[in-house]
């Protein structure tokens, strides 16, 4: 499983509307602070150079720059990537949006409809090193990383390591589904879904949710 970040987690707010970063500062709880904002592409490349912060939550519609918008952001900061991470939160839920900021190196992507608690503790996943996806937009991921012939049998093999129920955790976990939505729709405890995850994890040799939505989304199991 993936380690715990220490608490609050620093973050960069970064969306071109003011009333929404406003907004979203008074929806995150004590589990994230927020150090720093901006509101295009300059001004958020040099925030986040400055602050380094853990997490930045980033519109993927920017102005500024040269029209790239928040993958265009995440590209600019790929020298930070190794220990600042990248949440898009959109209004859009359009596959192109998803694919292109997930290919420039974010980590997770949630729509803005999402609550102040489950966007706050999808930044401390983030942080933590976990994918984090609104359900069904991980589905979108799999334009963005290829596979072939020979994966599909190597997954087939792979699969063959889980029960029947740890498939549908697995699938479920690698969707962005939250251990709590994976227990109401499996009709199961959040307990048993954390030791399905953790046995998932162990038989197919992943470390965190991050590499289990990029090893189930190169192998078109989501």
């Amino acid at each position: 499983m993936s380690p715990t970040p220490t608490l609050p987690v620093p973050v960069v707010l970064v969306d071109d509307h003011h009333m929404f970063r406003t907004g979203v500062r008074a929806s995150l709880d004590e589990r994230v602070a927020v150090v720093g904002e901006a509101a295009d592409v300059d001004e958020a490349v040099a925030v986040v150079h400055e602050r380094t912060p853990p997490v930045v939550l980033l519109d993927v519609h920017l102005p500024g720059g040269d029209g790239g918008g928040g993958a265009e952001v995440v590209r600019r900061c790929g020298d930070l990537l190794g220990t600042t991470r990248f949440l898009a939160l959109s209004v859009s839920d359009a596959a192109e949006d998803v694919v292109a900021v997930i290919r420039s190196g974010a980590r997770g992507y949630v729509t803005k409809n999402i609550s102040g608690p489950d966007l706050s503790a999808a930044v401390v996943r983030v942080a933590g090193g976990d994918a984090v996806f609104s359900p069904r937009l991980a589905g979108f991921v799999l334009d963005a990383f290829g596979t072939a012939a020979g994966d599909v049998a190597v997954a087939d093999d792979e699969l063959d390591r889980l029960s029947r129920r740890e498939q549908e955790v697995m699938r479920l976990i690698a969707r962005g589904y939250s251990y709590r939505e994976v227990a109401s729709e499996l009709f199961i405890s959040i307990k048993t879904v954390e030791t399905h995850v953790s046995a998932v994890l162990r038989k197919l040799q992943l470390s965190s949710r991050y590499e289990l939505t990029r090893w189930a989304a190169a192998r078109r199991l989501l």
